[in-house]
């Protein structure tokens, strides 16, 4: 996986001794100025730069952000990159209207921002959090940019990014891989918030689930202990009538750190380290079998400290009988059909909850009056508690088949699944970290 960011890294020492500043502020372009290739605009602080890169051979030519201080170079967004500029000849521009174009040397448009609200005064500025944006002369305020990269993100998340969606108007903010190491037009992977059922982040290869992470519960990412808050940054997930998005922030401002899409469909987080001047891989994912989903099949979890990996609860047999020593990831049916009624519910530990595209969620309901909710629905297959860790409240609802779930070495949510009464010894064939109680 290092190797791929060290490829990136390579592939980018372009030629930079040319570049410079826009006269006036580093950090703005406004609608009197223009920017050429080997010029650029740099953040107040000095923290990232805007300007043109150029990849592959023949050459193609970029407009992008990237980190000012760090050589070589690691882009964070491409503006372009779907229509490379054949030569050295480009140029930013603000139209009067507040609209940033790039022109090539026949002043035809390769690309545009459209942002929608006009302005009188328009000014584009560089902030040290590395978002590009429009707005109005004099009005700095967040709420009044016309328009920002932050909403078109490549496959970088940077800190005080939404990742998500605006419920009103549907608008998704994701990210997508490069095509290749020197290509940043949109490859195969994305990573985004599913809004089906309760949110929940899923990596996608296209249009299929390559992996998947459970969904939020109060302070953190249940099952995924690399996302849990620590001494440089935080986690938050939100959700309103309006949107639904997570984000991050740092707490601890001297760190320089970014999440990363590859190529290969990889997440990784990288930390800037001074000392060694270089990046330090701080997590990745999927990391193991485990991660991939849904590799159990339906009701079955996987155990990535277990061989084979995929373990049945007990009250449940393999799709294939025959299968039964091998579990050969179909996945499981029940050994006996529920009575709903007179069905009860066994508490399994320590895991990371199912995909909840098919769920029903409330947001003040304690784990009692969730389980009744659940036993009065037949149709209710699990229940779980989605603040666990923020005061008790919050009622997670499961229907159809229980899909994607894993055994925690840390961290793991309690899961509380729908069995017949009658089932004898209802736990998992491992008793030590995640038995029904």
């Amino acid at each position: 996986m290092g190797t791929v960011v060290g490829a990136l890294i390579i592939l980018l020492q372009f030629t930079s001794s040319a570049i410079m500043g826009i006269s006036g502020a580093l950090d703005t372009l406004t609608a009197d100025q223009s920017m050429q290739h080997g010029k650029s605009i740099v953040s107040a602080g000095g923290t990232f730069e805007l300007g043109f890169f150029s990849l592959q051979n023949p050459p193609k030519h970029y407009l992008g952000v990237w980190y000012k201080k760090i050589n070589p170079i690691t882009v964070v967004w491409v503006a372009n990159r779907v229509s490379p500029l054949t030569d050295s000849s480009g140029t930013l521009k603000i139209t009067r209207q507040g609209s940033l174009i790039l022109l090539d040397g026949n002043e035809s448009e390769i690309w545009s921002s459209n942002s929608s609200m006009a302005s009188r005064n328009p000014v584009a500025q560089l902030l040290d959090s590395g978002n590009l944006v429009v707005r109005d002369l004099g009005n700095t305020g967040s709420d009044n940019f016309l328009w920002q990269s932050f909403d078109y993100p490549t496959d970088s998340f940077l800190a005080g990014m939404k990742l998500g969606r605006n419920r009103i108007t549907g608008f998704d903010r994701y990210l997508t891989s490069w095509k290749s190491v020197d290509d940043p037009s949109p490859g195969n992977f994305s990573f985004q918030i599913d809004p089906n059922g309760f949110p929940q982040i899923l990596l996608m290869q296209r249009s299929t689930i390559k992996s998947r992470l459970e969904p939020w519960i109060g302070v953190r990412y249940g099952g995924m202990p690399n996302l849990n808050p620590n001494l440089n940054y935080k986690y938050e997930f939100v959700l309103t009538e309006q949107e639904m998005y997570c984000h991050y922030e740092f707490l601890n401002m001297s760190v320089v750190s970014r999440l990363y899409l590859n190529p290969d469909g990889v997440v990784q987080r990288f930390t800037w380290v001074d000392q060694t001047q270089s990046w330090v891989l701080f997590l990745a994912g999927p990391s193991d079998d485990c991660d991939l989903y849904a590799y159990c099949g339906a009701y079955a979890i996987c155990n990535i400290n277990k061989s084979p990996l995929c373990e049945y609860l007990n009250g449940f047999s393999p799709k294939v009988p025959q299968e039964r020593s091998t579990l050969n990831r179909l996945g499981c049916v029940r050994t006996n059909t529920l009575d709903c009624r007179g069905d009860i519910f066994r508490k399994y530990s320590g895991l990371k909850l199912p995909d909840s595209q098919r769920s029903w969620f409330y947001r003040s309901m304690d784990l009692q009056d969730c389980e009744m909710v659940c036993k009065r629905n037949c149709s209710c297959m699990a229940y779980a508690n989605i603040d666990s860790e923020g005061g008790g409240n919050g009622c997670l609802l499961w229907f159809g088949d229980l899909i994607d779930m894993r055994a925690c070495n840390e961290g793991g949510q309690d899961l509380y699944v729908r069995m017949f009464a009658l089932d004898p010894g209802i736990i998992l064939l491992s008793t030590r970290k995640f038995a029904g109680r």
